[in-house]
């Protein structure tokens, strides 16, 4: 069969194309190529998958890590055996699951943990337990105020207080409206730290709390409107976000009023859904970095996702969190004899982490030896709605929130950040 030199000239250009699009190898372990192939090293999981919303793309991207991991020499030779359990976003079943992996499969950490019921549910037995969790997105209050649970997201409190910060310093904010989901100890605790701060500030403020799945988005708007705001602060769910910035737009307000968001609702396809009405307008907060940033370790990131994980795997902040969660315990692995690698030494080798560095953080993440509470994620950075993408407007800032002078006073005794 003659050779089409046009159609090889073409074919050529497109695998050119297509290689310099792709993401470069992952990077795991000790990236010899080679399986671990030892006894495995159990590590559990537990995330809300079915329910109200599915929180799994954490324990997705760490799932992705730890198969990249053990396809490279693993820890020390030794598989993460990683269990993956779903709560249904049930308490007692919350429960149940941490029972089964704990006592019943011998898990010696618990990393990528994302759940809005599971912190509370389990907190006391996993102290009593002895075993530490390195989540990877804490949403209510309890996954930031528990001895042996650390968070690698700042939570959604920190995220808004983050907002909070640019509003005053950036938009010099006289006025501020929060509104919050009326969820237990998300939306009261975030909203709360808001008019704290406005009160300190000398600001005028004002709380809304609003069910997010019954909620009449016209009205919340108009609600929020009605005391004439500089600024309004969201921290709901990205499919609630939404909507409320279409029924504000239909009313004017996206031209009025500064609309600022918690890092719910920082995911590509916002800006291109809400439209052009919102460029500049609509500015979110980020618990990590720009999810298309070029930065080695958020390459890695993509490079893992791309070949460990699943396509239809979202690459979003959540999956970041996941990542993060699954690279700091196998820091704190790697530390160990492989022969001696138990519950004990697993928690020391974690609660000995101090500095773990990444792009995707702004700030190194620790554990806090000794910690009543953690929430080692809270500098963050800001981005705005343009041209259908997002747009970077800040360095990483630390967030103004009140509550975590506990946190500044234990980094700063222990040489930390």
């Amino acid at each position: 069969m003659p050779i089409n030199p046009k159609g090889l000239v073409i074919g050529l250009f497109l695998t050119l194309v297509s290689a310099l699009s792709a993401h470069a190898a992952a990077s795991c372990g000790d990236n010899s190529g080679k399986p671990a192939t030892g006894e495995p090293i159990v590590v559990g999981a537990i995330t809300g998958k079915t329910g109200p919303d599915d929180f799994s793309n954490s324990t997705k991207a760490a799932k992705a890590y730890f198969d990249c991991l053990n396809a490279n020499g693993g820890i020390k030779g030794r598989p993460v055996k990683y269990l993956v359990e779903d709560d249904q976003w049930n308490p007692e079943i919350a429960a149940q699951l941490a029972a089964k992996l704990v006592n019943d499969e011998k898990a010696v950490l618990m990393v990528g943990n994302s759940s809005f019921v599971e912190c509370g549910a389990n907190a006391d037995f996993y102290k009593k337990s002895g075993i530490l969790v390195v989540a990877g997105v804490g949403v209510p209050r309890e996954c930031f105020f528990a001895a042996n649970y650390a968070p690698t997201n700042a939570g959604p409190r920190v995220s808004m207080l983050g907002a909070m910060g640019y509003a005053l310093d950036q938009l010099k904010a006289k006025s501020v409206v929060c509104i919050g989901p009326n969820i237990p100890n998300v939306g009261t605790w975030s909203c709360d730290g808001i008019i704290q701060l406005a009160k300190e500030k000398g600001l005028t403020a004002e709380t809304i709390l609003m069910d997010p799945g019954t909620a009449d988005s016209t009205s919340t708007i108009l609600q929020a409107a009605a005391s004439k705001p500089n600024v309004i602060i969201l921290g709901l769910p990205k499919g609630v976000t939404v909507p409320l910035l279409t029924a504000a737009e239909e009313q004017g307000l996206n031209q009025s009023i500064k609309f600022l968001s918690a890092a719910s609702a920082y995911d590509l396809s916002v800006p291109g859904t809400i439209g052009a009405g919102w460029d500049g307008n609509f500015i979110v907060n980020m618990e990590f970095n720009d999810l298309e940033a070029t930065t080695p370790d958020n390459q890695n990131w993509l490079a893992v996702m791309d070949q460990y994980g699943q396509k239809s795997d979202p690459r979003d902040t959540f999956a970041q969190a996941g990542y993060l969660s699954a690279r700091i315990a196998e820091a704190a692995l790697m530390t160990l004899d492989p022969a001696n690698i138990n519950r004990e030494t697993a928690s020391a080798a974690v609660q000995g982490i101090k500095g773990f560095k990444s792009d995707i953080f702004c700030a190194p993440w620790y554990f806090g030896d000794g910690q009543a509470r953690h929430n080692a994620n809270s500098t963050t950075r800001m981005a705005v709605s343009e041209g259908g993408k997002w747009k970077v407007v800040s360095d990483c800032a630390p967030s103004p929130d009140p509550e975590l002078k506990d946190i500044r006073a234990f980094e700063k005794s222990a040489g930390i950040n």
